[in-house]
């Protein structure tokens, strides 16, 4: 049977027999209206007609944006043409939309992804529409929509739930709503923030790494606070250089208070700005203005933390305090070095590595007794062995191994000493250590996404993958604007649990979100090898090697971490069955 990966759009009337019952023939004349605004809108979206069976319609895009675009579309206008009828006449459509993979036969599509996107139609609102967790994962933040996430929904025929969300429809009462990625709204009692990018003032565009170094420095001394819920530093750097709306950011992020500022540098003087939102009223609990000397930017960044946690009234457990404001350096070029690296590491290609590398060395040169530089440092050497960057991967784990050691004998409160040294024992394969290690940096962090998509990424490796899914998707709500890469890591639970079409639309959506994630193409090439569609996998055969020309089945196989050895056998095969080199 011919296969392939579709967004199925999958439509029917709510109340039909009820509207026939009254009316049948002008039932029919109206349905015969919609079902063409339904038609053209799906052709304008580059979408096809499938079928169509009384009052249902199938359809198949090539894209999730355009099917739920044309969704949104299409509902705007049906409802613009029920303006006018009275209630009881009026004809509201319900869309379900799926992301996954279907049997192609006679023009027709088949399967478990065209069955769950009919069930999701019956849990939409009449005139709105559901998604699959596939196809929200897939949308990320491309549309200016909302949704509300339903749960884990057990729907008929289908062996497995299926993690819905409902589409809160734009300009409707429930478009005012915020966006839903919790089990519940933060309260005062448990307050959430988000700290944006403090805004680069100075004419000088190469200190934008200051200040993106002050709004990272925030947001580790709020994250350490276990009363407070922080949005992690990927979601909120999304906004950086625009002009947003707090109340938006509010609804997007699930947050109820935002701090934003600027940051303006000149010579050495420096001037903050700060202020606290609270985004649900609109109103400013505290702002303020500094002009300090740039030799007291630490205690500065100190006084505003200070100041947002008065402002919320949270509660200090005992000893709370030190960890907050305990800092590593006291070295500003020091402190300077390390966020401009960080800024070159996290864009995970071979060249910014180096230059990552190039600075953190200097920034240890600078203060020998600055643990997050070194960490930092041990994380450079350990992503060239992650992401074969290196002929000399043993040298380069030795070398990221006492870069850990080094930090910690420095200060022991650092969570991403014990993320490098879990995922360090996990390519030696020491499991249990991999997996400690990467607990106390979440207990030490527990608002961190970042150490939390670790720990759950050793525990796909150590055959935990129900475990690890549950941990992603935590990181996830840590980190709504998640980057790519906790995609790959959920994709990869998927597929070691034999959820075929989820594991494939997962990894597309982190390669749509991400292009270069190389480790995103070797998992859907093997997700494909392994479910036969060998033309599919043969093509991200070849984007592998143009992302990687030096890769080789033999050094991915010695990169292999799986604690189950048939996890990598059948990975070896996949790969090789794709037609990648020996």
């Amino acid at each position: 049977m011919q296969r392939k990966l579709a967004a199925v759009f999958y439509a029917d009337v709510a109340g039909y027999s009820r509207l026939t019952g009254q009316d049948e023939e002008g039932t029919h004349r109206l349905l015969s209206i919609y079902l063409d605004t339904m038609t053209e809108g799906i052709k304008d979206h580059r979408g096809e007609v499938l079928h169509i069976a009384g009052d249902a319609v199938l359809a198949d895009f090539s894209t999730i944006v355009d099917a739920l675009t044309c969704a949104v579309e299409v509902q705007r206008e049906l409802e613009d043409r029920n303006g006018d009828l009275p209630d009881d006449r009026k004809m509201q459509f319900r869309i379900g939309i799926n992301m996954g993979d279907v049997i192609v036969d006679r023009n027709e599509i088949y399967g478990d992804g065209v069955n769950i996107a009919a069930r999701l139609e019956t849990l939409a609102d009449p005139g709105g529409a559901c998604i699959s967790g596939t196809v929200y994962d897939a949308v990320g933040t491309k549309l200016r929509l909302n949704y509300e996430y339903l749960g884990e929904q057990e729907v008929k025929n289908i062996t497995r739930p299926v993690r819905a969300y409902r589409v809160l429809m734009p300009d409707s009462d429930a478009g005012e709503q915020q966006t839903k990625t919790t089990a519940a709204p933060m309260t005062i009692e448990n307050p959430s923030i988000a700290v944006l990018p403090f805004a680069n003032m100075s004419t000088d565009t190469e200190q934008e790494f200051f200040a993106d170094g002050i709004t990272e420095d925030l947001i580790t001394a709020l994250s350490k606070l276990s009363g407070l819920f922080v949005i992690a530093r990927n979601s909120v750097f999304t906004y950086k250089g625009k002009a947003v709306d707090v109340k938006q950011v509010s609804r997007e992020l699930d947050v109820r208070y935002v701090l934003e500022g600027s940051v303006r540098k000149a010579g050495n003087r420096v001037r903050i700005t700060a202020q606290l939102i609270d985004a649900a009223t609109g109103h400013h609990l505290w702002a303020e203005r500094y002009d300090r000397d740039l030799n007291d930017v630490f205690a500065l960044q100190d006084e505003i933390t200070t100041q947002v946690v008065t402002a919320l009234q949270v509660q200090l457990v005992e000893g709370e305090q030190a960890r907050v404001w305990r800092r590593s350096t006291e070295n500003l070029e020091a402190w300077q070095c390390l966020s401009q690296g960080l800024s070159h590491f996290r864009r995970f290609t071979p060249e910014e590595n180096v230059k990552a590398r190039t600075l953190l060395h200097k920034a240890v040169t600078l203060d020998p007794q600055y643990a997050a530089a070194r960490v930092w440092l041990g994380w450079t050497y350990w992503a060239e062995v992650r992401y074969l960057w290196t002929n000399t991967p043993d040298d380069s784990l030795v070398q990221a191994m006492e870069m850990a050691h080094e930090a910690l004998a420095l200060d022991d409160t650092v969570p991403e000493i014990y993320a490098l040294l879990g995922t360090i024992h996990l390519i030696k394969k020491e499991y249990d250590e991999a997996i400690a290690q990467g607990e106390k940096a979440v207990t030490l962090d527990p608002n961190g996404a970042d150490v939390t998509a670790l720990l759950a990424m050793t525990l796909n490796w150590a055959g935990r993958p129900e475990e690890a899914v549950g941990l992603i998707r935590k990181a996830m709500s840590l980190s709504p604007l998640y980057s790519a890469w906790y995609l790959s890591v959920l994709a990869h639970a998927q597929r070691l649990l034999g959820e075929y079409d989820e594991a494939i639309a997962t990894y597309l959506a982190s390669i749509e979100r991400s292009p270069r994630n190389i480790s995103a193409h070797i998992g859907l090439a093997v997700a494909y090898g392994e479910t036969g569609c060998l033309e599919e996998a043969s093509a991200q055969a070849q984007n592998i090697l143009d992302l990687n020309p030096r890769f080789t089945i033999t050094k991915f196989a010695d990169a292999l971490t799986y604690k189950e050895p048939t996890q990598a056998e059948r990975a070896i095969k996949a790969l090789r069955e794709a037609g990648l080199p020996e």
